[in-house]
């Protein structure tokens, strides 16, 4: 009885006649490379210079060639490490009740967590 109800129900329900028509297929990888494309965009707001980074490395006597791929990696490397060590330092702004990151909230960050235990000494 619950079946014929509910069939009742959906029959007697205005169909939308000018609905929209369902969008075309997407080609095959194309929800992914416009998933990759807007979650770069928006979750990477801030790109360190592949120029500056290059510069950087040349800079270093001990480096006699980079490559292009090398400097990349660099890069995004180290957008990571500052990625994190102000998320991990923000913790320490927010226990303060600030949203402004001051230099004892990294120095808090670097004392408290052990990843960041090399760079112990370098804020002085």
């Amino acid at each position: 009885m619950a079946l014929a109800e509910g069939n009742a129900v959906a029959a007697s329900a205005p169909a939308d006649e000018e609905s929209e028509p369902p969008p075309p297929p997407a080609a095959p990888g194309a929800a992914v490379a416009a998933a990759a494309a807007t979650s770069s965009t928006a979750a990477r707001p801030a790109r360190l210079p592949l120029a500056r980074v290059k510069a950087l490395v040349k800079a270093d006597p001990d480096v006699s060639l980079a490559s292009q791929e090398a400097i990349f990696i660099l890069a995004r490397a180290a957008e990571l490490f500052v990625e994190t060590i102000a998320k991990d330092a923000y913790i320490y702004a927010q226990q303060g009740k600030r949203k402004t990151l001051q230099r004892k909230d990294l120095d808090n960050a670097i004392e408290a967590i052990d990843e960041f235990a090399f760079l112990e000494g370098t804020l002085d």
